[in-house]
């Protein structure tokens, strides 16, 4: 999916779940969202983070 369609699905979901979701890097021009306890990659492949408790 692309980057804005990702940061859209990632902020909706960490609002929703109440949890902490990561946008990655999963291409040239694919982006994926995941929950951020659940990911295991490599962390260079982080594109944001979604802490719905930050302030």
């Amino acid at each position: 999916m692309s980057l804005k369609i990702a940061q859209s699905h990632a902020w909706n979901l960490a609002r929703t779940l109440m949890t902490s979701i990561v946008v990655i890097r999963i291409g040239d021009r694919l982006f994926g969202v995941v929950e951020a306890r659940e990911f295991d990659g490599d962390t260079s492949s982080i594109v944001h983070e979604y802490d719905p408790f930050a302030r």
